[in-house]
C-alpha cells in the first residue's frame, strides 16, 4: 500500500491514474501513459476460511491464484471468471459472468466488504449499501481501485459432470434455458452450473454441469483435445474440478485457432504452458501493433475487416430473436451463451433483479470492406441490444453517444459518486475510458 500511495503521488497534475500491470483482459484500445499505480504488492491470498466460506484477497489476485489456494480447502468462488489472469479487483469493477450465474449471480454480489483506493489517494472500506460499493460494478476504475476483498465461497467436489443437450431450434434452447434456471434441475437431475454455445442456425448445445464426486476417467482438455469440439461430439463428459473451471482458458473459448493452435501440427508443437488466455492476447497484440492481418488481408484482396468482440445480455425472452438477427446481419460462430440472473438491482449495470438474461459472447472479425474504420456491425449490435431491452459490457470498444450512455448506466448518479470520492477528477469517466478510450 506504501508503495500504492507513492506512485500515486509521483503522478503528474493531470495524468491519468492507471493500474500498472502487465497484463489485461480488455478489448479496448487506449491512450498511451506514462507512469500508473504501483499494484505490485496487491497481487496475493490473504486468508482461506472453509468453515465460515470465506476469502480475504488483495485486489490483484488472479482467479488462478485464488483458486490455488481455495481448492486444495475445497471450495472455490461462487462465480469464477472463464479466463485465468482475470483479477477480483477487475472481475468486480467490471462485470465477470461463468456457469453459476443463473444460480449465484456476478462476482461483486459475492462480495462482502472491499477496499478501494479512490481518486483522492484515501483508502475507503465499503459494504452492500453504500454508495460507493453500489456503484463500483462495471465503473472499470472510474471510482478507484478495490485494493482488499472479502468474497464469500461454496464448497465443492473434485468432479463435474456434463451432460450437452443439443437442440435445432432457438426457440426451443431459450426455453430450456429458462426452464433450468427456474428449477435448477433437468430430468430430475441438479444442475449447478450451465452454458452453452450456438454453432450456427439450427445447431445449439446447452451444457449442463454437476457436481460429483463420481470417480471415473476424467477428460482432458489442456492437450491435443479441445473442449468447445467436444460439446458437438460427445453427450456425456467428466472433469475434474480445476479443468472445469478453466476448460474456456485454454483455447480462449475457441480463438485460439486464429493463431494456428487448433492444428494437430501446430498443437503438438506448442507448448502445454503457453496454451493460455494471457499468451494469446499478447499474440493479438502483436498483430494489433503491427497490423499483420491487416497486411494479409489487402495482399489477399479480402475486404477490411471489422472487429467484433462484445458480450451482450438480453432477455431470454429475446435471445432466439437476437441469434436470427445476428446471424443475419453479423454472420460470427461460434457465439458462447451463459444464462445470468442478478439478485438485486446495481445502479450502473441495470439488469432486473431476479429475471433472467442470457450472456452472448462473440469474438472475432468481419469482412466488411470500406466501411470498416466505422465499425458498422458494432454499432447495429448496440442498437439491437438495446431494443431488445439488453445491456452491453463495457470492456470492449463502444460507441454509444453521450445521452444515451448515461441512460444506460445511471450517469448522473456515477457523476454524483465520482464527485465524492474524486473530488479533483484525477481518475478518467467511464464514459471517456469505454468509448473516447482515454
Amino acid at each position: 500500500m506504501a508503495r500504492l500511495r507513492a506512485s500515486y503521488d509521483a503522478l503528474a497534475p493531470g495524468a491519468p491514474v492507471r493500474l500498472a500491470k502487465p497484463t489485461t483482459n480488455l478489448f479496448r484500445a487506449r491512450q498511451p501513459a506514462t507512469g500508473g499505480l504501483d499494484v505490485s504488492g496487491l497481487t496475493g491470498v490473504l486468508a482461506v476460511d472453509a468453515t465460515a466460506l470465506t476469502a480475504e484477497v488483495q485486489g490483484m489476485c488472479t482467479y488462478e491464484d485464488l483458486v490455488a489456494a481455495t481448492l486444495p480447502h475445497g471450495v472455490v468462488p461462487l462465480v469464477v471468471p472463464q479466463l485465468r489472469t482475470i483479477t477480483l479487483g477487475g472481475a468486480v469493477s467490471g462485470l465477470g459472468i461463468e456457469s453459476t450465474s443463473f444460480r449465484s449471480g456476478l462476482p461483486h454480489e459475492s462480495v462482502l466488504e472491499m477496499d478501494v483506493f479512490t481518486g483522492s489517494g484515501d483508502v475507503v472500506t465499503v459494504r452492500p449499501g453504500d454508495d460507493l460499493f453500489d456503484t463500483f460494478p462495471n465503473s472499470y476504475g472510474s471510482l478507484g481501485y478495490a485494493t482488499r476483498l472479502v468474497i464469500r465461497l461454496e464448497p465443492v467436489p473434485g468432479r463435474v459432470e456434463l451432460r450437452h443437450v443439443r437442440l435445432d431450434d432457438a426457440d426451443d434452447l431459450a426455453a430450456l434455458t429458462a426452464e433450468v434456471v427456474a428449477r435448477h434441475t433437468h430430468d430430475g437431475v441438479r444442475v449447478d452450473g450451465l452454458d452453452g454455445v450456438s454453432f450456427g442456425p439450427g445447431e445449439h448445445v446447452l451444457t449442463l454441469a454437476t457436481w460429483t464426486d463420481d470417480d471415473g476417467p476424467t477428460s482432458d482438455y489442456t492437450g491435443q483435445q479441445v473442449y468447445y469440439r467436444s460439446l458437438e461430439r460427445r453427450d456425456r463428459d467428466l472433469l475434474t474440478m480445476h479443468d472445469y473451471l478453466w476448460r474456456w482458458d485454454t483455447d480462449w473459448f475457441w480463438c485460439s485457432r486464429a493463431f494456428g493452435a487448433q492444428h494437430p501440427v501446430v498443437r503438438r508443437l506448442w507448448p502445454r504452458r503457453w496454451r493460455r488466455s494471457d499468451v494469446y492476447m499478447r499474440l493479438l497484440g502483436l498483430d494489433r501493433r503491427y497490423d499483420i492481418a491487416d497486411r494479409l488481408d489487402r495482399r489477399a484482396g479480402r475486404p477490411q475487416r471489422e472487429r467484433v468482440v462484445q458480450d451482450v445480455e438480453v432477455p431470454v425472452e429475446r435471445l432466439a430473436e437476437f441469434l436470427a438477427w445476428f446471424d443475419a446481419e453479423v454472420g460470427m460462430r461460434p457465439v458462447w451463451l451463459c444464462p445470468v440472473v442478478a439478485h438485486r438491482a446495481w445502479p450502473t449495470y441495470p439488469l432486473e433483479p431476479g429475471r433472467c438474461y442470457v450472456n452472448v459472447g462473440f469474438w472475432g472479425t468481419v469482412h466488411v470492406g470500406p466501411d470498416a474504420p466505422d465499425s458498422p456491425r458494432n454499432r447495429a449490435i448496440e442498437r439491437v441490444v438495446h431494443e431488445l431491452g439488453g445491456h452491453k459490457s463495457l470492456y470492449s470498444e463502444t460507441f454509444y453517444d453521450r445521452a444515451t450512455f448515461d441512460s444506460l448506466y445511471d450517469g448522473p448518479h456515477l457523476s454524483r459518486v465520482k464527485q465524492q470520492f474524486d473530488p479533483d477528477d484525477r481518475l478518467t469517466t467511464l464514459y471517456d475510458k469505454a468509448v473516447r478510450r482515454r
